[in-house]
């Protein structure tokens, strides 16, 4: 693979099959991040589990100290004083069977979180073939399916990620934004490591964290060194 000369210099800045502490490879992270934009900070975590195994599934969600530095739209699926009270908590937009159709008639998807009530999943679930694969299916695990949604809605507002394995037994996650600088992304990579290790299942056996990695969007990868697990 040929990479372009402002990844080409970044590989040189640093060793790259050297694992740093935390800090400096943040630091290393965002002095490689040169693109024009607001580039992403990403954290990547290799387990040493089976993602085949029921027994082995590592998911939860999080609010970060500092959010993620992308504001969610949300979309809420409810009715009556649930509606009213999503609409009150700032989602950004909020109906019943009529937002069902017009996902399902307009292919329409201007959000990034969908949040229902209990009683409405029945409704939701017309479309799961629809939200499943876009990875926009409620679930009561990611807190997306509660009878509270002024809070779901106020914690995805805030900066909740959900972290979970995919079928390599990785779990990929932002934790911020370049702008952020290494205080506040240290913050965020500290609290989410945290979660990912208090969340190591009971039928997990030898190393759980197998390695750690930081990412921009459009920088290279640099290894951290991560010993708690």
């Amino acid at each position: 693979m040929k990479y372009g000369k402002k990844y080409a210099d970044s590989i040189k800045s640093y060793e790259p099959a050297k694992a740093y502490d935390a800090q400096e490879a943040i630091g290393i992270v965002l002095n490689n991040a040169k693109a024009k934009f607001d580039e992403t900070v990403e954290l990547h975590v290799r387990l040493g589990i089976d993602p085949r195994q029921a027994d082995q599934q590592v998911r939860g969600v999080l609010v970060l100290p500092n959010g993620t530095g992308k504001t969610k739209k949300v979309l809420v699926i409810a009715k009556g004083e649930r509606a009213d009270a999503a609409q009150a908590a700032g989602a950004d937009f909020v109906g019943a069977e009529e937002m069902i159709q017009k996902i399902q008639t307009e292919n329409w998807f201007g959000f990034d979180v969908m949040i229902t009530t209990p009683d409405m999943m029945g409704v939701v679930g017309r479309i799961g073939r629809l939200l499943g694969p876009k990875g926009l299916m409620p679930n009561p695990k990611s807190g997306t399916v509660t009878m509270d949604v002024t809070r779901a809605v106020s914690e995805v507002k805030a900066g909740k990620v959900e972290y979970r394995l995919d079928k390599t037994a990785i779990i990929h996650c932002p934790i911020g934004k370049k702008s952020f600088g290494t205080e506040k992304i240290l913050e965020n990579f500290t609290a989410l490591m945290d979660a990912i290790v208090k969340a190591k299942p009971a039928a997990a056996k030898g190393q759980y964290v197998k390695s750690v990695s930081l990412t921009s969007t459009m920088g290279p990868g640099v290894k951290v060194n991560y010993t708690k697990a």
